[in-house]
């Protein structure tokens, strides 16, 4: 009988703190995931305006552009700090890690709140009609995405602010900012769509 073929990988680290990892890569593939959602929902958004004549509907008062738009500032500057917190993860800067990640968090706090304002100035909710309820869906699953991994960075920056941090810790917020870098990236095509789209897709 052979022996059984054994892989050696002793001279591994046990963990490495790099795009390269399988975490950061499964990260990648549920991006891609959240991707496909958001796609089949700007393609349903797209199909239902094909089907009416009037888009909005009558009564509808056209989403505001200047709020959602000044939003977009604290948003694409939060992947500067979440990317300076990654950067610092690889290096062990415990002291940038906390400053990124702080400044990630205070950021994208800015822009929830922004966009909860804007939210209250819409006149119409997820039930008025179809083209409330696909601008809602769009909305609440991106905005779910967003607030489920600013707690999942809450945690992070309360695990490495307390101290006694390891390695796999690093590698999570090298791992969150992959994946924030996927919300800002996702976000310009709705936001595109829902402000927008109803200005060029609009009535004729």
């Amino acid at each position: 009988m052979t022996s059984p073929r054994t892989l050696d990988y002793s001279h591994l680290p046990p963990c490495d703190v790099s795009s390269k990892t399988p975490l950061y890569l499964g990260q990648l593939l549920l991006c891609l995931i959240e991707g496909s959602m958001f796609c089949m929902l700007i393609a349903m958004y797209l199909y239902l305006r094909l089907r009416v004549d009037v888009w909005p509907p009558p009564g509808v008062k056209l989403p505001g552009v200047v709020l959602p738009t000044i939003a977009l500032v604290p948003l694409l500057a939060s992947g500067i700090a979440s990317y300076w917190a990654s950067e610092a993860a690889k290096k062990d800067d415990r002291r940038a890690m906390l400053w990124g990640l702080s400044l990630n968090i205070a950021l994208a706090t800015i822009f929830l709140a922004m966009r909860a304002i804007e939210w209250h100035s819409l006149n119409f909710t997820w039930s008025s009609d179809v083209h409330g309820s696909i601008v809602w869906a769009i909305l609440f699953l991106h905005t779910y995405d967003i607030v489920s991994d600013q707690l999942a960075t809450i945690v992070l920056l309360v695990i490495i602010a307390r101290g006694g941090y390891h390695e796999r810790h690093r590698l999570g917020v090298h791992v969150d900012g992959g994946l924030w870098y996927f919300l800002m990236a996702s976000w310009l095509p709705l936001y595109f769509l829902i402000y927008w789209g109803p200005r060029i897709l609009g009535t004729p």
